[in-house]
């Protein structure tokens, strides 16, 4: 996206809010899905489809039974990697041309980095010793990205964003939860 003097505090808040949806979803959307009786395999598919960060998808699904966890997480992680294309677009969308040459590599190399792992893992060639040590050290460099999110937010600038953005990304949530849930019982009819 654009950069702007704001990037960095709307990136913040977006972060916070969706990580604090994503919760309070694990949290209510296992019993929604009881209260609308939903089979395991549907669950899956709803709390996968609709939470937005994997921790809380698995979380969720778990709670429901292990068959809603599974399909749970394998239907997050097909969202995963369905952002590729949508960021490959998006990039393409906001690429500043000047002079008829093209802006830069129309990917974020993070998600380069995404593809060639998941590439890496898929292909089994990494010896077990070197994945378990990578995955230890993914999970040190999301608490340390976290931490320093924590560090640089300014609560004074959170609250001056207004109401605005927190109501949009509840929106887009319940309206994500809607959608797969008249698509799944349109599909499993």
């Amino acid at each position: 996206m654009p950069k702007s003097k704001s990037s960095e505090r709307d990136t913040i808040f977006t972060v916070i809010a969706v990580t604090a949806l994503s919760t309070l979803a694990m949290v209510l959307y296992p019993i929604v899905v009881s209260l609308l009786g939903l089979e395991d395999r549907f669950a899956g598919i709803f709390l996968g489809g609709t939470i937005h960060d994997v921790a809380q998808v698995v979380g969720a699904g778990y709670a429901v039974s292990p068959e809603a966890g599974d399909i749970a997480t394998i239907t997050k992680l097909l969202r995963v990697s369905l952002l590729v294309p949508v960021v490959l677009v998006i990039s393409l969308c906001f690429q500043t041309k000047e002079k008829g040459v093209s802006g830069g590599f129309p990917l974020p190399f993070f998600v380069i980095g995404f593809c060639l792992c998941v590439g890496l893992n898929s292909s089994h060639i990494v010896p077990a010793e070197i994945k378990e040590f990578m995955v230890q050290l993914s999970s040190w460099c999301l608490v340390t990205a976290i931490a320093a999110l924590g560090v640089k937010t300014s609560l004074k600038d959170m609250v001056t964003i207004g109401y605005q953005p927190m109501l949009l990304i509840t929106l887009e949530t319940l309206f994500i939860a809607a959608w797969v849930l008249i698509g799944g019982a349109y599909l499993l009819t």
